[in-house]
């Protein structure tokens, strides 16, 4: 049950549903969602944690504001975690891991071409979290998870001309190019190139 709260709230978070500012009483929402107040009250401490609402003790919690200014320092962190990824991951890439990849990437031009940005971005995810998972570093994707969830947020409230997701459909592709070549220079290189073009689009719009 705490779970499924969690993921309910931070949905609604993530996609603005609960905007920025937004208060947020345990007693509003456990009458919204049928349910007591205490796994509420663990989701908000795990929302908290993700940086996704503020608490002051005692006297509320609001929904927290979008920090625009602090963005980079996230896509930094998440661009050397996935490049450390690749890194480890470059080896273990079979004939069958390229061809997923591939079809991921197809998937997402597909999202791309429904307008649906929350879509769009859980496709983009799918394609990263392929490359996350071969890294067999069983430490990075919960770390990465908790920082995605957060540019997710960022994405969805800035970003939404649809015609630069495309530009990101091809640098998954020369991401793909630099696996099949088993260049690893080229392939950190390329998956870098991917999330700070991502962070320089939504800047550039903003």
């Amino acid at each position: 049950m705490k779970d499924e709260v969690y993921n309910k709230l931070r949905t609604w978070i993530v996609t603005g549903e609960l905007e920025p500012g937004t208060k947020l009483r345990d007693q509003d929402l456990s009458e919204q969602l049928g349910i007591s107040r205490t796994p509420i009250r663990e989701a908000l401490l795990r929302l908290e944690s993700d940086g996704l609402v503020v608490t002051k003790a005692n006297r509320w919690t609001l929904v927290s504001p979008i920090d625009l200014n602090g963005a980079k320092s996230i896509y930094s962190i998440v661009w050397t975690l996935e490049r450390l990824a690749l890194e480890q991951a470059l080896p273990h890439f079979s004939s069958i891991d390229i061809e997923e990849l591939e079809h991921l990437n197809e998937s997402f031009k597909t999202a791309i071409a429904t307008g649906d940005i929350y879509a769009i971005l859980q496709a983009d995810n799918k394609f990263h979290h392929k490359i996350i998972q071969l890294s067999n570093n069983l430490e990075l994707p919960p770390l990465l998870s908790s920082l995605k969830v957060r540019i997710q947020r960022i994405e969805i409230h800035y970003f939404s001309h649809i015609d630069a997701k495309y530009t990101s459909y091809h640098e998954h592709q020369q991401i793909i190019d630099a696996i099949k070549k088993q260049d690893l220079q080229l392939a950190i290189d390329t998956i870098k190139a991917n999330w700070k073009n991502s962070l320089d689009r939504i800047q550039l719009d903003n």
